[in-house]
């Protein structure tokens, strides 16, 4: 029983432990897109909403975009860059992370 524990059950918990933790970065990164992102650069990444129209705002599904590498994508979040502002002091630099990594499954 006790080898039992060890081989299937204890992994077991340690899966359910962790992987509410992933699914909360996921939420997470969908709810700072959203509050932060969205206005210009639309819900789908598009960047085809009235203000990113304005704005030029570009499309974060296209290529020009998901070419860049993530420390790229980073600074631009962090520093802001032509029309953009910059979020760095808005967003902690983990959470700027989780949000690349969200910016990275628009395309799909």
């Amino acid at each position: 029983m006790k080898k039992a524990f060890l081989s299937f059950i204890a992994p077991s918990i340690l899966c359910f432990i962790a992987f509410p933790t992933a699914t909360q970065a996921q939420s997470d990164a969908a709810k700072l897109y959203k509050t932060n992102c969205a206005l210009c650069h639309s819900a789908n990444g598009s960047g085809d909403s009235s203000f990113g129209k304005a704005l030029h705002a570009k499309d974060l599904r296209s290529e020009e975009v998901q070419k860049q590498s993530d420390d790229a994508l980073n600074e631009v979040i962090t520093k802001g860059k032509g029309k953009m502002p910059a979020f760095g002091a808005k967003i902690k630099p983990d959470h700027v992370t989780n949000l690349v990594s969200y910016l990275r499954a628009l395309p799909k």
